[in-house]
């Protein structure tokens, strides 16, 4: 099955035309299809495969594991995609290969860990809000109310009036897919909730707006200004790296866990539809005695 094979180059060529005719395939994509398979078929002819017909499991997973040795995850699984289309349109046609398709999985992304911030950070970032003006307390309130109930942006710019319950500190919340939520509210959090609505949101208001989070216009807090807002903040406060919104969310289910919280009550205050989301934020914590445990023992 080498590259002087002319019924292997004849096949390969049969399904470049397919992709580029009848499929309209960019001359980009039929030439990334084209380096791929030439890749493959060269692997295959290294190990004994003297035809297509002859690329069984065994060899699917040897060429998976070479794969695996030397491309990015995300490498790995477009070549793989590329011999699978390959491998049922000659099974299509008739042309060669009868066997059974290959995945295109078996790779997986390094699960990236959310970022948390520790209490002393998280302390200059919220003392670093200028509270003096009415889009101060707006700030600090809502930054608040991300870290102190866990709310991802959407839901907190989301809010109306109405969602929050003063006498019985709790907060509604419309998460995804519509789902609602009843939070419990820090004393903390509700103290600046309250400050807001007392001192900060009736400066911004123009008419009878009912979200409870205003901008500057006096309309519905957007997404984007949360962003820059916190980029802002953050800069000011010494606070280094990549910080978002849901940077807050992380902080608080990652507080919760090192407290003692329950898994399964975190799950339900964050949302989550299963554990094993929630369950990151436990990884995160061994990765955080992992990192200590090397910088401090002698034979680590």
């Amino acid at each position: 099955m080498g590259a002087q094979d002319p019924v292997i180059d004849e096949r390969l060529a049969w399904f470049l035309d397919y992709l580029a005719v009848d499929r309209g395939a960019s001359r980009h994509t039929v030439a990334s299809y084209e380096n791929d398979l030439a890749q493959a078929r060269g692997f295959f002819a290294s190990i004994g495969c003297a035809d297509w017909s002859e690329v069984g499991p065994v060899a699917v997973s040897r060429y998976q594991a070479w794969l695996g040795e030397r491309f990015a995850t995300a490498t790995c699984q477009r070549k793989m995609s590329s011999l699978r289309s390959f491998l049922k349109f000659l099974k299509r046609e008739g042309a060669g290969f009868e066997g059974d398709l290959p995945p295109t999985g078996g790779y997986r992304k390094p699960k990236r860990l959310p970022k948390a911030l520790d209490e002393s950070s998280l302390g200059r970032l919220l003392e670093a809000i200028e509270v003096d003006k009415p889009e101060g307390l707006r700030d600090r309130a809502l930054f608040e109310v991300l870290y102190g109930c866990g709310l991802r942006v959407s839901e907190a710019i989301g809010m109306n009036l109405g969602d929050w319950d003063p006498e019985g500190r709790c907060l509604r919340v419309t998460g995804k897919r519509s789902k609602t939520r009843v939070l419990p509210v820090p004393k903390g959090t509700a103290m600046w909730l309250e400050r807001y609505l007392r001192d900060g949101r009736r400066r911004l208001a123009r008419g009878s707006n009912p979200a409870f989070f205003l901008s500057d216009r006096g309309l519905r807090l957007c997404r984007q200004t949360v962003y820059d807002r916190l980029e802002r903040l953050a800069r000011s406060a010494g606070v280094h790296g990549s910080l978002g919104p849901h940077t807050l969310r992380h902080t608080f289910a990652v507080h919760l866990l090192r407290g003692g919280a329950d898994l399964r009550a975190v799950q339900e205050l964050l949302g989550h539809e299963s554990i094993a989301t929630t369950q990151v934020y436990t990884q995160l914590d061994v990765e955080e005695v992992r990192r200590k445990y090397r910088s401090s023992h002698p034979r680590a």
